[in-house]
């Protein structure tokens, strides 16, 4: 076959059309076919117990399935429960709890069955639990008391939660406790302190638990820690005892570590394949030690391996069988050391080998069914039909079952069914639908009649022929209405039906007749195929340099084809041009006027047509006008008058006068040497001695003839060097060192190579340098064997066995005699191939375009070499539905060391693979694995090519659209939504249509005239939906004034904008405008708010382009007054509304300018009722007592003034009328004391309901929102209905309205909550 030309546009084709290989698998959806579940909830399903409870079980078949649920193994019959309904056309199950329905009623454990005619599918056991968010039991906490350096553990207890809590500590301020090796919290909440400090010494250890799924926070009751420094403590001593008395405590004592968690020497653990192991040391000891990690027989896994919570938490990803072993912590300081062993044991559920698939055969053929699992224990494998075990099912003749396979010989159309496979073990079950589907249909062929195809010349051509039928039909190709059947090298017929042209040519223009033919029946298609010549760019912008505030142009003139209209575009820097007008955009051209440094980059010009892209980029480089002239600096003047004194044998002193500095200080002198005797006009750096000093004492080596020389250096640089000083030559002496880089590699699988970095002339010390190279095999009792070589770097042993190691050393000798003597070390010889393949290789399919494989590593003796990884050779076989043979591209995957397992990217969705595992040492690879086969399955589509709306009219619009470039699979539908917008940019109702996947255009009728429309459009395959692209149009006002409407064009960043046009009677010619369609259309969702008493914040989640801004309107609910509008400073996605009304319901939307008035959907709030305080402890403010003493002076002169009228003989019924006006706030005085009852029954509270100190927190179960602003909790603190994240920042509304705990009766300790600070007063 011949190679294919890489022609980017070609490339979206190539896989459309070999995504659409499973349409011969695929059974059309207007045939008959057993139940297929398309979607379920998962196995362990926690839910929110204030919401409704949504059990999702979809399903597909012909006829229609119907369903029924089973709860608990026993039939559920949802009639008899009015809280329970289900979905119309679906099995999804909707409990409803918001109408005072019970979450605990519906825990139990769900199986979905969808049934047909040809059979019965079932979901997974489907647990369902309410999450649970329990209070914190009460206790009562004493303060500690810790002598410095001793060690602290302040416990947390978290409350049992489904699912479990997260766990932090904060103090009064909701701020992080700062954690560090020394302070640090464990995996089970708990705070440790291996060492405590004054510092530590604080009364708000506060422990939060943060119960994800109800979305709560509680916390517990602040811990008092005190530390007793030695100081304070001498002090207290010296207070309490008599002069004669001997006191003093001891300094903080040093100690070595000791754990604190885990206790004993030794401990076990076990975890599930796949899953986080998380092993965890924490030791307390002063210093504070510090903790190391190793695995005793091995090494830590790398790539998965991290360290955390300062190394004493070990964390290794992804775990496998392979991570089982024992695992030491080692906690050291300067005292001493402890250790812990944790032996870890990795178990596995069961996991797909090969899951069975489905079988559509025809009368009489045959046809297996398999399902391999592995796991550890070994799975069982149980058969099920039609949700029935198989051994009670009803017989069928054509069935026999084999272990982990069903054999079906000659079947018939009674033989369709359902197979259930359930893979089980102690840790988990796999279950897996397939069916068998026996259908005898002619062929129908499912690609459109006259379909066109457009080329680039060269580029390959794939003409669709997608099929069904059963039997499998044939097909053929011909060109032209009576041309001859097509053959040949120059064509490749793919097994799905579709032809390809691999180069395709100009005389490849035409038509072509695809015919599909089976025992039933025969039918046939025609398309067209269209060459067109390819882009161009025929003048390619060319590298620039302009100085600041010049002006610049690059030119980027292209050719193409004359039935292709081209878009051009810019961009700089890969992005898109800055919005500044300075930047002009011509037919052929970019100019930037008066350039700044921001315009230096890389401008690249790319070209777009339907068909193809080519692109061509050039350097602009911004420089400065010519500096003003300045004083000159230069480099040093050389140094000279070097003298040598002091001349010793290994050792001599240097001094130099420096030359001038001009004009820059020197800041250090560099010294180099020659070796007039082993390396003369050869000059070595010496050393260097900063810019203040002008001698040297120099150490010297023995055998060398040396004269010296120094260079001045300064910020400018490096003067010339000086005159060399005299020579000096020093005695000769043994060598005092050996070759460095000793090193034992054999060549050839039958010797040993041993190489060394020989002396250098001055090394030699002395004349006559020899080396001395010894060698014998380690482990084994042999001799040192030993030979003296001239002064060379390298000594080949022969006659050795095959990659063993030798231990080697390398002595340096000269005339006067032998070095010290050198270190061993370790060498092999020489490598040959490996003998054997890895074993067990076993694949597992992660999704449509990626696999893992793993495989059992070949035991070191085998490998014969260093072991340098292990090579993966994968390649396509074919597509699942096609059998041509094509060439196939051989795919190689390296991975290094020792590893058992890898990651396959870029798999093509639905198609056959096989791949093999060879080991590769230093020699090269060893042989291949037996071939493995595996198969990847269907994946959603891509976004619709393009969407085109034409044609407007009065009432109606025309809607045309382009494949997606990547569909993934065969698709199934189209899916159009739409909806008007009005004058202010609200939406109306929106509309569904479901379009057949053979559809390219679509007239809607029926529209308002002059009204703007919003379409939303994307692509179905049977796997689920693919993205969606979104576009608008407006109907005419009058036919007769307007012929239509543009696209709309997208600018950069500015959203859309409507080009009308007029045409005249006869005849009217458009330019079309081009654009590129953004990849995800902008939209504001999960709009939240969190209301208090005049003020409310507002938070959304923003997707789109970068730099959006954004606006919040806001009304009364309910009210027809126009929304006021709030602008947002900066790209926030948060607001603060003020000024509100207190008890009073507002509607708001989060609106994005530029983008066509693009809202989010409306939200509605209630700010909180007027309060009649802030929450804060006024008990112990100022105001508020003296306020109390001016009551209750007015009192009393009332009550004097009433006992002067009484003695009158007046009549005034104060008591009657206090009673019927009393202030709820203000109470009177009881006779027998005198004191406000109100103000004294908070004193003499219940301890429970104390007030609380400044900075403490009341209880609140109040649930926070999922997705709300992270605003520093300073600008919200005065909040009534706020909450707080895990690091104090404000994140929503609790739920519940505010009411007064009676005073006792309450035996819940709940702590208190980080919203309502100051909520004491009761």
């Amino acid at each position: 076959m011949m190679k294919k030309k890489s022609i980017p546009a070609s490339k979206p084709f190539l896989i459309l059309f070999l995504c659409q290989i499973i349409s011969a698998l695929d059974v059309p959806l207007d045939l008959s076919q057993p139940p297929t579940i398309t979607h379920q909830s998962p196995k362990d399903y926690i839910v929110d117990p204030r919401e409704n409870i949504v059990i999702q079980c979809e399903a597909k078949g012909k006829p229609p399935p119907s369903f029924s649920w089973t709860r608990n193994g026993t039939h559920f019959d949802i009639d008899k429960d009015a809280q329970v309904t289900m979905k119309p056309n679906s099995g999804t199950l909707v409990i409803n709890i918001m109408n005072g329905g019970k979450a605990e009623a519906y825990e139990g454990v769900y199986q979905c069955t969808a049934r047909n005619e040809r059979g019965a599918a079932i979901s997974n056991n489907i647990v369902i639990r309410p999450s649970r968010s329990p209070l914190w039991t009460k206790e009562k906490l004493e303060p500690n008391q810790v002598r410095e350096g001793d060690s602290l553990v302040l416990h947390c207890r978290p409350p049992v939660g489904l699912p479990p809590p997260i766990i932090f500590w904060m103090d009064n301020a909701f701020q992080r406790l700062p954690q560090s090796e020394r302070v640090s919290q464990g995996l089970n909440g708990d705070l440790y302190f291996s060492n405590v400090q004054p510092e530590d010494t604080r009364e708000d250890y506060i422990c939060y638990a943060r119960f994800n799924h109800t979305q709560t926070i509680q916390q517990k009751q602040p811990i008092s820690v005190k530390v007793f420094s030695m100081d304070s403590l001498n002090d207290t001593i010296a207070a309490n005892l008599s002069d004669t008395d001997i006191y003093g405590a001891k300094p903080a004592t040093e100690r070595q570590p000791v754990l604190l968690t885990p206790t004993g020497s030794t401990s076990t653990k076990v975890e599930l394949r796949g899953n986080v192991l998380l092993l965890e040391c924490i030791a307390a000891g002063l210093p504070t030690p510090v903790i190391r990690w190793i695995k005793e027989g091995g090494e830590l896994p790398a790539n998965r391996t991290f360290f955390e919570n300062f190394k004493k938490t070990l964390k290794i990803i992804d775990v496998s069988e392979a991570d089982s072993g024992n695992y030491k912590c080692i906690a050291r300081n300067t005292l001493g050391s402890v250790h812990h062993v944790i032996s870890v044991t990795v178990k596995a559920a069961p996991y797909w080998i090969t899951a069975p698939r489905n079988l559509v055969l025809s009368p009489g053929e045959d046809g297996t069914l398999i399902c391999r699992a592995n796991g550890n224990p070994k799975p069982s494998i149980s058969w099920l039909a039609n949700g029935v075990p198989i051994a009670i099912a009803p017989e069928d003749p054509s069935r026999k079952v084999d272990g982990d396979t069903i054999i079906f010989s000659h079947v018939q159309e009674r033989s369709s069914a359902v197979y259930q496979c359930n893979a089980s073990n102690e840790y988990g079950y796999l279950l897996a639908n397939a069916f068998v589907n026996v259908l005898a249909e002619p062929p129908r062929i499912l690609t459109p009649a006259n379909k066109l195809y457009q080329v680039i010349a060269d580029s390959p051509a794939l003409l669709d022929c997608a099929y069904f039928g059963s039997p499998k039909p044939e097909i053929e190709w011909f060109k032209g209405v009576k041309g001859s059947i097509l053959r040949g090298n120059e064509y490749v017929f793919h097994d799905n039906g579709t032809l390809e042209i691999p180069v395709a040519q100009k005389d490849s223009t035409g038509t072509y007749t695809c015919v599909a033919r089976n025992e039933l029946g025969k039918i046939q298609n025609e398309v067209h195929l269209e060459i067109k010549d390819p882009t161009m760019i025929i003048k390619q912008p060319e590298y620039k340099v302009v100085q600041r505030y010049g002006q610049v142009s690059f030119e980027c003139i292209i050719k193409h084809d004359s039935t292709l209209l081209p878009t051009v575009m810019w961009l700089k820097d890969n992005d898109e041009l800055p919005d500044d007008e300075r930047f002009l955009v011509g037919k052929d051209n970019l100019t930037i006027m008066n350039v700044t440094d921001k315009d230096d980059g890389t401008y690249t010009c790319i070209v777009n047509t339907t068909l193809d892209s080519v692109s061509a980029s050039a350097v602009l480089t911004v420089v400065a006008a010519p500096p003003t002239p300045a004083i000159i600096y230069a480099r040093p003047n050389p140094p000279f008058d070097l003298e040598l004194t002091g001349q010793l044998e290994r050792s001599i002193e240097l001094s130099w006068i420096p030359g001038d500095e001009n004009n820059s200080p020197i800041t250090h002198f560099v010294i180099e040497y020659e070796d007039g005797l082993h390396e003369p006009g050869v000059w070595h750096y010496q050393t260097e001695v900063p810019g203040t000093q002008t001698t040297v004492q120099l150490k010297l080596s023995p055998y060398v003839n040396y004269s010296f020389r120094v260079i001045a250096v300064n910020k400018i640089g490096r003067s010339q060097p000086s005159e060399p000083s005299e020579q000096y030559l020093t005695k000769s002496a043994s060598p005092d060192e050996n070759p460095a880089n000793v090193q034992g590699i054999g060549s050839e699988p039958d010797n040993l190579v041993i190489t060394w970095e020989s002396l250098k002339g001055f090394q030699s010390n002395g004349p006559g340098l020899q080396y001395k190279v010894s060698w014998r095999q380690k482990d084994v009792d042999d001799e040192w064997t030993s030979v003296i070589v001239a002064n060379v770097s390298k000594y080949i042993v022969s006659g050795t066995p095959t990659f063993v190691p030798y231990e080697i050393k390398v002595q340096a000798l000269n005339d006067l005699g032998y070095a010290p003597e050198p270190s061993e070390v370790i060498g092999h010889s020489g490598e040959d191939l490996p003998m054997v393949a890895p074993g067990n290789v076993q694949v597992h399919v992660i999704n449509s375009t990626l696999a893992k494989v793993h495989w059992d590593p070949v035991p070191l003796k085998s490998v014969r070499g260093h072991l340098q990884g292990y090579k993966v050779y994968y390649w396509k076989v074919q597509s699942l539905s096609r059998r041509s043979r094509r060439h196939v591209e051989k795919k190689i995957l390296t991975f290094r060391g020792n590893k058992t397992f890898g990651m396959l990217p870029g798999l093509e969705p639905y198609s056959s693979y096989k791949l093999n595992v060879r080991v590769v040492n230093g020699k090269g690879e060893g042989p291949a694995s037996p071939d493995k086969v595996f198969k990847t399955p269907e994946g959603v589509p891509s976004s619709p090519s393009y969407l085109k709306i034409t044609n407007p009219t009065l009432d109606s619009l025309t809607l045309e659209w382009g494949s997606p470039t990547h569909p993934n699979g065969v698709l199934t539908s189209y899916i159009l939504k739409f909806q008007p917008i009005n004058n202010t940019h609200e939406l109306g109702p929106l509309v569904e249509i479901r379009i057949p996947a053979n559809e390219s255009s679509l007239i809607l009728k029926n529209l308002n005239y002059s009204t703007r429309y919003k379409f939303y459009f994307n692509a179905q395959t049977s796997v689920g939906s693919g993205s969606q692209i979104t576009e608008e149009a407006v109907t005419i006002m009058d036919e007769g004034k307007m012929a239509g409407i543009l696209r709309p064009a997208v600018g950069a960043g500015k959203g859309y904008s409507e080009i009308l046009f007029a045409t005249s009677p006869v005849m009217h010619t458009v330019r079309p405008t081009f654009y590129k369609v953004q990849p995800l259309y902008p939209r504001i969702r999960n709009v939240t708010t969190a209301a208090a008493e005049t003020y409310a914040n507002i938070s959304w989640e923003y997707e789109g382009p970068d730099h959006a801004n954004f606006y919040v309107e806001y009304g009364v609910a309910g009210s027809k007054e126009d929304w006021k509008k709030e602008i947002v400073n900066g790209s926030r996605s948060f607001f603060v509304l003020k000024g509100l009304t207190p008890g009073t319901a507002y509607k708001v939307r989060v609106g994005a300018e530029g983008l066509s008035g693009f809202r989010s959907s409306e939200d509605v709030f209630e700010t909180g009722p007027a309060m009649a305080s802030r929450q804060v402890d006024i008990a112990t403010q100022g105001w508020f007592i003296g306020l109390m003493c001016a009551v209750a002076l007015l009192i009393l002169i009332l009550l004097i003034v009433c006992f002067i009228r009484r003695n009158k003989g007046g009549k005034y019924p104060v008591k009657e009328k206090e009673d019927a006006h009393a202030d709820p706030e203000i109470q009177p005085m009881k006779e027998d004391d005198g004191t406000f009852g109100e103000y004294r029954s908070l004193e003499s509270d219940a301890e429970d309901h104390k007030p609380l100190k400044k900075g403490s927190r009341t209880p609140s179960d109040r649930t926070v929102k999922k997705e709300d602003s992270d605003d520093s909790l300073v600008d919200y603190g005065e909040g009534v209905n706020g909450q707080f994240n895990e690091d104090g920042s404000f994140i929503g509304q609790y739920s519940g309205k505010k009411e007064k705990e009676p005073a006792e009766g309450n035996e819940s300790s709940e702590a208190p909550s980080p919203v309502n600070a100051m909520n004491s007063f009761v």
